[in-house]
């Protein structure tokens, strides 16, 4: 395709991001009185967008390959691609494509926004209205999707960069009572990130002469110093992004105060932009400092799913529980990234999806329990099959896919990136592999902790609600609390979430075959 033609398939890309972003338009333009009607509209444009999203998909062919080593540049071919002039002075364009690494990450982005969108239909924090929650929630879409998309490094910044407000205007506007210190943490920290993915950025670019993530594939002829600087950067900044341990301290906070629908696209799609990064960006544009960190990666990772784990064992709060334990869960992913391997990448891109899909759903359900029983404090809770059963049971379902039973989506991603670990051989590999495994069997300690705490026991006596007292002006339609039974909105909301995580973990080829071709051929065009 050359610069400047816009095919089918690049006016769908282009649909992809335009049309939640005028939906989020449309929403926050909408009256104060016309609120339900406004996340209704959100909600509409949110299904579109997976429609869209869903639309993208192209198999056969060589539509997911990567041109071969000896034939040039390495070049990603994408299913879809569009290319246009964006700022012609200093070569940057507006380029964006579609293929097997990035396609699940955006069908999960626009799924997961429209479960959000669609369960503000039915609450919305604390009864606040939710017109302006609905329309950051699109706008955020449109960030995460544009970093899944984009094949410009500028470009990739730049939507790295739009999700920063929307997601911290959601903690303080919808938070709970600790929300401004929650997203002043998150913000900190992000920009921090943001200052070296920026720096990352000028050094490649300035180095190599170009932006295009095409072009820059296997290093561009990046001198091996400018590599090992360039990676340093962006690896620092997608951990903390991701985050990543030591660099996670931001994400308890973040998850236990933000609104459930904001804890749900956290945890599902926003943490992936920096594992996505590190795989498309890292490794791709300095495959020598990928190299040269590859055991300090693996190490780091080792680290952060034991410590992960640990904390997670002596947690008292079921939100930072399992906040905590997506910093164990990530340790997986990058201990498949730090492999470099086929299959550590592999393991890497179906844990990201795994995940996403499964602590998706074990935060909507942790936010049901706080609205019924007003606490999220383990010691607090107790009984919970006897008192709703049918919340326990999905409870029971998505701790046990969390830590990885067989036939479930959380056992494909860690169990291949402890073989990839293993494979790559040596003494070192084999002791991390080793940890790593330790690591899993504390991951089914801590959540059948949980499970003991929450479900089991006598029932927790009644706790007033301390949203009871409606704020000035609060629609009445808004303030309907939530029952001991599943309402039907909550149970259409959380459904495909529980039939993905049993798709992917007994057909994992949903994700690892169209990702096979692609990353085959970057792991030999970074070694």
């Amino acid at each position: 395709m050359t610069a400047g033609t816009i095919t089918a398939g690049g006016w769908l890309l282009i649909a992809v991001l335009a049309v939640p972003a005028l939906g989020a338009a449309a929403v926050a333009l909408l009256q104060a009185h016309l609120d339900r009607a406004a996340r209704a509209l959100g909600t509409g444009v949110a299904a579109l967008t997976l429609v869209l999203a869903a639309a993208l998909y192209r198999s056969g062919g060589d539509w997911s390959a990567y041109a071969p080593h000896d034939a040039g540049p390495p070049a990603i071919l994408p299913w879809h691609e569009l290319d246009l002039p964006w700022v012609p002075s200093v070569g940057l364009s507006f380029h964006l494509g579609v293929d097997g690494i990035s396609y699940p990450l955006v069908v999960l982005t626009a799924l997961l926004t429209l479960l959000c969108c669609a369960y503000t239909l039915w609450r919305t924090p604390d009864g606040r209205p939710g017109r302006t929650l609905v329309a950051l929630l699109l706008v955020v879409e449109v960030g995460i999707l544009g970093v899944f998309l984009a094949l410009d490094l500028v470009l990739f910044f730049v939507f790295f960069e739009v999700v920063l407000l929307p997601m911290y205007a959601i903690i303080v506007g919808w938070g709970g009572e600790r929300r401004r210190h929650a997203a002043a943490k998150f913000a900190l920290y992000t920009l921090a990130g943001s200052v070296l993915l920026l720096v990352g950025v000028f050094v490649v670019v300035a180095a190599a002469g170009t932006a295009d993530l095409v072009a820059l594939t296997g290093g561009a002829d990046l001198s091996r110093g400018t590599q090992l600087f360039a990676f340093t950067l962006l690896a620092l900044a997608f951990a903390v992004k991701s985050p990543l341990w030591p660099l996670h301290s931001w994400l308890p906070d973040a998850h236990t105060q933000a609104p459930t629908v904001g804890s749900v696209i956290l945890a599902g799609v926003l943490l992936k932009m920096g594992t996505y990064g590190l795989i498309r960006v890292g490794l791709g544009v300095a495959p020598e400092g990928a190299r040269w960190a590859a055991p300090v990666l693996g190490a780091l990772a080792v680290a952060a799913i034991g410590v992960g784990a640990l904390v997670c064992l002596a947690q008292s709060e079921l939100k930072r529980l399992i906040a905590y334990s997506s910093v164990s869960h990530m340790g997986f992913v990058l201990l498949g990234i730090a492999t470099l391997t086929a299959t550590g990448v592999q393991a890497a891109l179906i844990g990201n999806i795994a995940h996403g899909v499964v602590t998706g759903l074990l935060f909507f359900l942790a936010g049901a329990i706080k609205d019924r029983e007003h606490t999220g404090l383990l010691a607090e809770l107790g009984g919970l099959r006897d008192t709703a059963p049918r919340l326990a049971g999905l409870l029971g379902f998505a701790a046990i896919a969390s830590l990885g039973l067989p036939g479930l989506a959380g056992f494909w991603g860690e169990i291949f990136a402890v073989v990839a670990a293993l494979r790559v051989g040596g003494p070192f590999w084999t002791v991390l592999a080793v940890l790593a495994a330790i690591g899993g069997a504390l991951t089914a300690a801590y959540l059948l902790r949980l499970l003991r705490q929450v479900t089991h026991g006598s029932p927790a006596p009644a706790r007033p609600d301390p949203a009871a007292q409606p704020r000035p002006g609060t629609p009445a339609a808004l303030l309907r609390p939530a029952g001991p039974s599943l309402a039907g909105v909550e149970l259409i909301t959380w459904a495909p979430l529980v039939l993905l995580a049993l798709a992917i973990g007994l057909v994992p080829t949903l994700v690892l075959g169209m990702a096979q071709d692609p990353v085959a051929a970057l792991i030999e065009v970074i070694r």
